[in-house]
């Protein structure tokens, strides 16, 4: 008896370890041609990690999110060339604008490319938005006029609907079980770009100056002392575009038959828990409206009012910084600036691959974001101190500040990802990206505007007695950071049924 036991429990453990797919080959087939049903073939066949594809969805994050605020360390200093502040407290003011135009134009277009993403195909999308980033990144280190640095980055954010489509094929690439990590190298690549970035741009501007010895006044680097950082973010495009030919397309082109035996959804069905199944098969046969999913819309207006909060810091961080201490800064130069984003970017790397997964496995993407958020109000409180610190201590404390606030602020980015994309089926997924990168580049938009604008004001406020000059500015982020807090809880934030237990 006791050996038929065993027998049976070897039978069962052999039957379980035969995948999904295979047990349930006679009620679905994948289509011969079909790029989705090859992915998907590919994910049923291998449950392990697809490091190759996830090199892609890396490197293409990355590729949108250096040029985003690689101007930030060099920003101060391109506005003052440019002659278009009068004063010296208004150069935040102009500098609000041009890190504002790339979002603005962002918004414009991002619910777009993500529909377009979903018609044709998330490879095309993703190759013309690099192609746009190796172009007007380019153009933007060569302006000699401030208008011309306001539409160089303009278009550059209006043709570049990366995020959204490589969030969605992050999670298209990949098993179920995988898609934590998956989401979490979206946000690492780009948390690491919106680091790295600002690094490049404050060891590499004005290299005239600062490198005399290798690039004379006379030459092209002289003459256009911020082509430099432009033009590093633009070659790693360049390269990053030509791997793309071999990156794999993941839309399903095929049309859906009647029965729904060739639908998206029932191929993914295959790679998900069964305990899972039952309770996703029913919500995925109807196409629900995106503007009446509320667990997609509520996920989508969190991520919105952090990613206004960190577009915001972001700004204030470099302005700050490089603010002469009479004004409330800490009179560092581009470069210092430039190295502290580089030990954060660091930081986040360690942080995102082998911290994280084992957090939002612990706590879920909402306990995580919410402990994150309680967590920054503390240290941006902290920030204005820092001015009374001066030499290694100053150096020690700013970084360890900026490493922890970083990397609190990917968390929280990072668990609102995840909540967006398990909120809709995969023909949606495009889409409901392309409308969250939509709301994200308008409040991103609004917040280096906002932002130069209270930094200047704030400078002219040295002696008010209510939390007087850069104070203010932190008093403010904290604000923002309170009110994002609050809508992580319910009633207001709704989660798949997956997350509940979160």
């Amino acid at each position: 008896m006791e050996e038929q036991n065993r027998n049976g429990r070897a039978a069962a453990a052999a039957e379980s370890s035969v995948p999904l797919l295979e047990k349930k080959a006679g009620a679905v087939s994948y289509v011969d041609g079909c790029p989705g049903c090859a992915v998907d073939r590919r994910k049923a066949a291998n449950p392990g990690i697809p490091y190759g594809t996830f090199i892609y969805v890396w490197t293409v994050t990355l590729c949108t999110a250096l040029p985003i605020s690689s101007l930030f360390p060099f920003l101060y200093f391109m506005i003052r060339d440019l002659h278009v502040a009068k004063r010296t407290e208004d150069i935040g003011f102009y500098a609000g604008f041009v890190g504002a135009s790339f979002m603005f134009g962002r918004c414009l277009t991002s619910t777009l490319w993500g529909i377009a993403a979903d018609r044709i195909g998330r490879k095309p999308v993703v190759v013309f938005g690099i192609l746009s980033v190796v172009i007007f990144n380019t153009l933007f280190g060569l302006s000699v006029t401030y208008w011309m640095a306001i539409a160089t980055r303009f278009l550059l954010g209006a043709l570049n609907g990366l995020l959204g489509p490589m969030k969605a094929y992050a999670i298209e690439v990949c098993r179920p079980e995988h898609e934590p990590l998956a989401l979490s190298l979206v946000s690492t690549a780009w948390g690491i770009g919106l680091i790295i970035g600002p690094a490049l741009g404050g060891y590499l501007a004005l290299p005239a100056e600062k490198y005399p010895n290798i690039f004379s006044p006379d030459s092209l680097f002289g003459r256009f002392p911020y082509f430099l950082p432009c033009l590093c973010t633009s070659v790693f495009a360049a390269i990053v575009l030509i791997s793309c030919i071999w990156m794999p397309e993941t839309l399903h082109k095929h049309k859906v038959s009647d029965d729904g035996n060739q639908s998206v959804e029932a191929l993914e069905a295959h790679l998900i828990d069964p305990k899972e199944e039952v309770g996703q098969s029913n919500s995925s046969n109807t196409k629900k409206s995106l503007f009446k999913n509320w667990p997609l819309m509520s996920s989508i207006i969190v991520y919105c009012i952090f990613s206004f909060h960190d577009m915001a810091y972001t700004e204030v961080f470099s302005l700050w910084a490089e603010s002469d201490r009479k004004y409330g800064g800490l009179s560092l130069s581009s470069e210092d600036v430039g190295q502290t984003l580089a030990i954060t970017g660091a930081s986040l790397l360690v942080y995102q691959l082998f911290m994280y997964p084992s957090i939002i496995k612990v706590l879920g993407p909402i306990k995580s974001s919410q402990i994150a958020a309680v967590l920054c109000i503390p240290i941006l409180f902290a920030y204005p101190y820092m001015t009374y610190l001066s030499g290694p201590g100053l150096s020690i404390v700013l970084n360890i500040a900026s490493v922890i606030k970083n990397n609190l602020g990917v968390t929280i980015i990072t668990g609102t990802f995840i909540l967006q994309n398990n909120a809709v089926p995969q023909n949606q997924r495009g889409a409901a990206n392309g409308l969250a990168m939509t709301g994200m580049s308008f409040f991103k938009a609004v917040a280096p505007a906002g932002a130069g604008i209270v930094f200047s004001w704030a400078q002219k406020r040295q002696h008010a007695f209510f939390f007087p000059g850069d104070q203010m500015v932190f008093f403010l982020l904290n604000i923002i950071e309170l009110l994002g807090l609050v809508l992580t809880f319910r009633p207001f934030l709704a989660v798949p049924e997956q997350y509940e237990r979160n």
